[in-house]
C-alpha cells in the first residue's frame, strides 16, 4: 500500500480480522499482546480494535507514555526549581497537569511562578537568548523519539556559548523497560506492539535480543488501524508457528538500523545510566545524563532544588496499568474521582496516558 487512506480501508481490515479469528481459534490458552506505545494505545481504542479482538487474544497496554512514567520526584524538582529567584522553567504542555506530591506545574503557574508550554526545546533555548538575566530550565522527558533534539538543542547551546539554558534531563530508552516487564512476576507478556516512533530512532535491531532471550515475537508496528491488525496477525502468526522473530511492518517509516544520523547525536551529547520510572521503579540502563563535557547545561548541577520527600497518593494503580497487570476499569478512582479534568495520577495526565485513553474510547 502507498496512501495512508489505503490502510484505514474497511475491506483491508475485514480480511486482516478474518485472519486474527481464524488463529484466534487454533490458541489453546489465552495471550496478552501488549502494545508499548501510547499513540498505539490511542489507536486501538479509537478504531475499537481491543474490542473486535477474539476471546483468547488480550491486548494489554504498557509504559508507552513518557508523561505518565515521569517519576514524582522529577516532578518535585521541577516544581523546587520555580521557586528559585530568576528562573524560567520551560515544558511541554503534558508536563502541567501531571502530579507531583504536593502540586503541579499548572498549580504553581497560577500562583504566579514563570512556566511555559513550548513546542521544542528550540523554543526555549530562544527564550533563554531573550532574557539573558533569567535562568531557563527546560524539562527534558520523553522516549528516544524526543531525544535527538534535545540533544541538538544542547549542541547549539554550546556552540553559541549561552549561559543561561539548561535542562532537568528525565529522557527514557524503551528496550529496557520491555526486557524489565518480561522478568516481572505475575505480568504474562506473549507477543510485543512495538512503538513506531521510537522505532524510526533506533531500528529493529534492538529489539532481537529480547526476542531472542526471551522467545517472545515483537512487531514494530504502524498507527493506521490496517496498520495495527495486521501487526496483530503477524505476532499471532508467530506464536501459532513457534516462532521469536522481529518483523518491521512499519517500513515505510522504519530502517532495520534505525535513524544513523539521530543515534550520533544522541551519543555525542547523552550517555545511559540507570532510570526510575513511576510506578514501576529502578530499570537498568533505561535513562540519559548528560555527558560531562555538557555538564554545565545539568539544572541539578547548576541549581541547589529543595524537594521534600516524595509521597505516592494512596488509592492509585497507574503502577500496576504500566506494567499490563490491570486495566484502568480495576482502579477504584477510574471515572469517580480521576477524570482528565481531574487527573488523579499520571496515566490520565497525558493524552497518551492508558487511563485517558480508556476514558475517552472505551467506557464501559
Amino acid at each position: 500500500m502507498k496512501y495512508i487512506q489505503e490502510y484505514r480501508k474497511p475491506e483491508i481490515q475485514k480480511k486482516i480480522i478474518k485472519e486474527i479469528q481464524k488463529y484466534g481459534s487454533e490458541l489453546r490458552k489465552r495471550l496478552n499482546i501488549m502494545e508499548v506505545c501510547g499513540t498505539h494505545t490511542m489507536a486501538i481504542g479509537k478504531y475499537g480494535i481491543r474490542k473486535i479482538m477474539p476471546e483468547s487474544i488480550n491486548l494489554i497496554s504498557g509504559p508507552g507514555c513518557p508523561v505518565c512514567v515521569t517519576p514524582l520526584n522529577y516532578i518535585d524538582k521541577a516544581i523546587g526549581l520555580t521557586k528559585i529567584n530568576d528562573v524560567i522553567i520551560t515544558t511541554f504542555g503534558d508536563m502541567m497537569k501531571v502530579p507531583g506530591s504536593y502540586s503541579s506545574l499548572e498549580k504553581e503557574k497560577s500562583n504566579g511562578s514563570k512556566i511555559f508550554v513550548v513546542y521544542s526545546p528550540v523554543d526555549a533555548l530562544e527564550i533563554a537568548e531573550k532574557n539573558k538575566s533569567k535562568n531557563v530550565i527546560f524539562l527534558s522527558v520523553g522516549f528516544e523519539t524526543t531525544t535527538p533534539s534535545i540533544a541538538q538543542t544542547i549542541k547549539i547551546a554550546k556552540d553559541k556559548k549561552i549561559k543561561n539554558f539548561f535542562i532537568l534531563c528525565g529522557n527514557k530508552i524503551i528496550p529496557p523497560a520491555m526486557e524489565f516487564l518480561l522478568k516481572e512476576k505475575d505480568t504474562e507478556i506473549n507477543g510485543f506492539l512495538c512503538p513506531g516512533h521510537v522505532s524510526t530512532i533506533i531500528g529493529a535491531e534492538p529489539y532481537k535480543k529480547i526476542s531472542e532471550k526471551y522467545n517472545i515475537p515483537c512487531v514494530i508496528s504502524g498507527f493506521e488501524p490496517a496498520d495495527i491488525l495486521y501487526s496483530i496477525y503477524l505476532i499471532l502468526r508467530c506464536i501459532i508457528e513457534g516462532k521469536a522473530e522481529v518483523i518491521n511492518e512499519y517500513k515505510r517509516t522504519v530502517r532495520e538500523k534505525g535513524n544513523l544520523k539521530a543515534k550520533k547525536i544522541i551519543n555525542e551529547v547523552f550517555e545511559i545510566c540507570d532510570s526510575e520510572w513511576r510506578g514501576i521503579g529502578k530499570i537498568e540502563n533505561s535513562g540519559y545524563k548528560l555527558k560531562e563535557e555538557f555538564s554545565q547545561f545539568d539544572a541539578e548541577k547548576k541549581f541547589k532544588i529543595d524537594v521534600k520527600y516524595p509521597e505516592e497518593k494512596t488509592g492509585c494503580i497507574c503502577g500496576e496499568i504500566l506494567k499490563g497487570k490491570k486495566k484502568p476499569f480495576e482502579c477504584p478512582l477510574f471515572e469517580k474521582i480521576c477524570n482528565p479534568e481531574n487527573p488523579f495520577g499520571p496515566c490520565m495526565v497525558s493524552s497518551e496516558g492508558t487511563c485517558s485513553a480508556y476514558y475517552k474510547y472505551e467506557k464501559r
